[in-house]
């Protein structure tokens, strides 16, 4: 066997073993894992996470699940919580404390201690009859019959058991909660989905710089608005009513159309009616719109007074779609 191939199939026998150990896990889902649900859905105050070594790295990455799902979350290193940082724990919090054997030396000098403050203690451990099992308020078990690691020594199988039971209690939270997208988007402001679900268009209109004529405003001005604002178009008003669009496509079949337009005025060559969009509105709504009639810019009005228009890429440009 070559060295690619000796690669390739021991990677394939890792994410065998632990899609493998990771199925495993629907059997140990129990009344203990029901239990701890509820408890950290009542819980007056915050869950706390901690653990030593990898599962300490497990934690931190649950606690961040946690808090951007709706439950409030803190990580306690287990090392350093035996030399200080146990004040961050709080009356009225609860706990969860990874550990794979259970037994280490630091989990079963903080377990006593946390027992102590009266505090609720869930324990996620793949020995349920360990230290920390059977001094737990209720168990998850994240058992497995072997790590990936060919010394079955480095947590592989074992930190991903973790990751996963992590998860599986933050969307159990996440249906108790009927925590949805909207509140999703609340915790995450600055991504792809905090945008689309929270951007406005008020909040990326540009009104300073709105091109306009008036119905009866000739060409040559209507193409130096166009021009001038660099949007590829201008709204036609009246009495900051707006009553047409011309876009740059309308000034181009102008010209291909006609020999002379020293004549024309803005009304003879505007659209009637055109597409809009309301300042407190959506802005992926408004890109919807552009979208489903192949439009790039969207007039913005606010009680039907012109407020200015909308780009698509603008709307492209935060990353919103």
């Amino acid at each position: 066997m070559t060295v690619r191939e000796t690669i390739l199939n021991t990677a394939k026998k890792t994410i065998l073993s632990e899609s493998e150990s990771v199925a495993n896990l629907i059997n140990f889902i129990d009344d203990d894992f029901a239990k701890a649900v509820e408890l950290i859905y009542n819980c007056k105050g915050r869950l706390i996470v901690t653990g030593i070594g990898k599962s300490a790295i497990i934690a931190t990455k649950m606690v961040a699940t946690f808090n951007s799902t709706g439950t409030p979350s803190m990580f306690l290193h287990a090392a350093e919580a035996i030399h200080g940082d146990l004040g961050m724990v709080q009356p009225g919090d609860v706990i969860i404390c990874i550990s794979k054997s259970g037994n280490s030396p630091e989990i079963k000098v903080l377990v006593p201690l946390l027992k102590r403050f009266g505090n609720t203690l869930i324990g996620m451990t793949a020995n349920q009859n360990s230290f920390l099992g059977k001094e737990s308020d209720c168990v998850l078990n994240a058992h497995v019959d072997t790590e990936s690691c060919p010394n079955n020594l480095a947590p592989t199988n074992s930190t991903t058991a973790q990751l996963v039971l992590g998860d599986a209690l933050a969307v159990c939270l996440m249906e108790i909660r009927n925590f949805g997208s909207e509140d999703f988007a609340k915790y995450h402001p600055g991504g792809a989905l905090g945008k689309k679900l929270l951007l406005r268009v008020v909040d990326m209109l540009d009104q300073t710089h709105r091109p306009q004529v008036t119905p009866d405003s000739d060409i040559r001005h209507v193409i130096m608005e166009i021009s001038e604002k660099r949007l590829g178009v201008t709204a036609v008003v009246e009495n900051n009513h707006v009553v047409g669009i011309i876009t740059d496509g309308d000034i181009r079949r102008m010209l291909e159309n006609r020999d002379s337009f020293g004549d024309l005025t803005a009304k003879d060559i505007m659209t009637k009616n055109p597409k809009t969009v309301q300042l407190s509105d959506m802005v992926v709504d408004a890109f919807n719109t552009m979208e489903n009639h192949s439009i790039t810019q969207m007039i913005v009005i606010d009680s039907n007074q012109y407020k200015g228009v909308l780009h698509i890429h603008d709307i492209l440009k935060e990353g919103i779609i």
